[in-house]
């Protein structure tokens, strides 16, 4: 596994990071594993990107939003995928083996294996070749 520089891996009492072999992780990029974090092997991280494993819950006008409960939920970034520069990975999220994700996305759902999703939302716009 290779880490760039100031790239901050971030642990958490509760669950795991699990990191697969020969993954490359870029520069400036923010792991959080609070909710628990699954990189496969061969993975491809681009510089400054961020997955996010945890969010604030709504509870209503009368509680602030950072008083309000935290919510955890998991991602998983299969085996031989590839995350452009600063591309953002939201709670709950997988990324199915060997998708491709675009610079600067933002993965709010479930990305199919194979599969490249670009823009914000992230969107599928085609299966990669066989």
């Amino acid at each position: 596994v290779y880490i760039g520089h100031n790239a901050i891996l971030k642990g958490y009492h509760e669950n795991t990071m699990r990191i697969g072999d020969e993954t490359w992780i870029g520069q400036q990029t923010f792991l959080h594993s609070a909710g628990g974090l699954d990189i496969g092997a061969r993975v491809g991280i681009g510089p400054g990107v961020r997955i996010i494993t945890s969010f604030h819950s709504e509870a209503g006008r009368d509680l602030p939003i950072l008083s309000s409960p935290i919510e955890l939920a998991p991602v998983f970034i299969e085996d031989d995928c590839d995350l452009g520069i600063g591309v953002i990975v939201l709670p709950g999220v997988r990324v199915g083996k060997g998708a491709q994700i675009g610079a600067g996305a933002v993965v709010a759902q479930v990305v199919p294996p194979y599969s490249v999703a670009i823009g914000v939302p992230a969107r599928v716009t085609r299966e990669r070749p066989e």
